[in-house]
């Protein structure tokens, strides 16, 4: 069997308040082409289909057209999971009308972790996916009043590991001799790479933050999401996150996007191919005076590239940071791209709260932990010595998300 790995697509993002409609319509349409081109068998998705648990219709249209056409093709099954951006309701509500169209969804922990596991038969070889989604705290244990920071981390990592063992236990149970094992999964892996400014921690402190080695071995492949940046968990080469198949922030322009392609033959896995995925829209990070960074926008604009090419200028410490986004912002009037983010070339963009409302014509260009950190930062906060005041904080967001 061919069996495509792909992740966090979060449908409805908005980067600095700018659609990216254009780019994750023009990604469900090349994934299409390539399952429809290259005999993929079996569609893994490892949660975070959308950006937020309310998702607007434009979003879930896409979502829904591009499953409506991949019935069209040859892939033979397909198996979708919740991550901590989508609401399970979301994701489960056409759970049976999906399932006549061999679609299986799992939008939150089931109660029997047997309803999590689907096998898959051919005449040839034979596959059986865990497909386990975001696991939430509330989902997988019992709180307890009075319980410590260190009791909920050891407790919540302990329930996460039970649930991981017990599913594989049922796949032990149910497979044969000819069957390979795969495992989905939305958390944090240790051995994984964040990539700046993307993916904020979905745990408190060290939740979730299983090892490479916590995985059942009875997983020959597990196909995790959360992490932007495609990569191998641990340096164990069957532990991978696909990333987030569009860029979602100017901190990911740096590295390709990738799917990877699971071939199994019978009780094992051939060979993992990565496929690079096209750039759908170019993203370009220019530093300097302002002068030099006009140049370079000129230069940039003369590429005559479609769609608009977003930027985000880094500016020398010279002029300050209205003076400075001033001029950029007149200079790139009527060139051939959009100038998305001004900032000075400091360790924060500017100081302060205040400042910042000066600078920024909306709170919204600011993702919540950025206003979160300016204003620790304003208060004389040093959050890496303070670790337990971000993790309280990104406990809290995860709640109101989650709400």
């Amino acid at each position: 069997m061919r069996i495509l790995h792909t992740s966090d697509w979060h449908l409805g993002h908005r980067l600095h308040e700018q659609s990216q409609f254009v780019e994750q319509t023009n990604f469900l349409e090349w994934l299409l082409n390539y399952i429809s081109n290259n005999s993929i068998d079996i569609l893994l998705v490892s949660g975070d289909i959308f950006d937020t648990g309310t998702p607007s219709n434009q979003s879930q249209k896409m979502y829904y057209d591009f499953l409506v056409k991949l019935v069209g093709t040859d892939c033979k099954h397909v198996v979708i999971t919740g991550g901590n951006h989508d609401a399970p309701g979301t994701i489960n509500a056409p759970k049976h009308l999906l399932d006549a169209l061999s679609i299986k969804v799992v939008g939150k922990a089931q109660e029997n972790e047997e309803d999590e596991v689907f096998k898959f038969e051919t005449d040839d070889d034979n596959v059986i996916i865990a497909a386990v989604p975001y696991l939430r705290d509330q989902d997988i244990r019992r709180a307890i009043a009075g319980e410590s920071f260190d009791d909920i981390s050891e407790k919540y990592k302990q329930a996460l590991t039970n649930h991981y063992n017990k599913v594989g236990q049922y796949c032990e149970k149910i497979k044969d001799d000819n069957t390979v094992v795969i495992a989905m999964g939305h958390l944090f892996a240790i051995g994984g790479n964040t990539t700046p400014d993307s993916e904020q921690a979905i745990y408190v402190g060290g939740l979730g933050d299983i090892g490479a080695d916590d995985f059942p071995r009875i997983f020959k492949y597990i196909a995790l999401g959360h992490l932007h940046r495609p990569q191998i968990v641990g340096k164990k080469d069957h532990i991978r996150y696909s990333g987030s198949p569009i860029i979602l922030s100017f901190s990911e322009i740096n590295y390709d996007k990738k799917i990877f392609i699971v071939n199994t033959t019978s009780n094992h896995i051939d060979k993992i191919e990565e496929v690079i995925i096209p750039r759908f829209r170019e993203l370009y990070k220019i530093e300097g005076s302002i002068s030099d960074c006009i140049d370079k926008l000129i230069v940039i604009s003369e590429k005559h590239i479609s769609p608009t090419p977003w930027i985000e200028v880094v500016l020398d410490n010279q002029n300050g940071a209205i003076t400075g986004a001033t001029e950029i912002n007149q200079a790139s009037n009527n060139l051939n791209l959009e100038v998305l983010k001004v900032t000075l070339k400091e360790d924060k963009e500017f100081e302060g709260l205040m400042e910042l409302a000066k600078t920024h014509t909306s709170v919204k260009e600011l993702s919540p932990i950025e206003v979160f950190e300016r204003k620790c930062n304003e208060n004389n906060i040093n959050l890496e010595e303070n670790q337990d005041i971000l993790d309280a904080f990104n406990e809290v967001l995860q709640i109101a998300r989650d709400n």
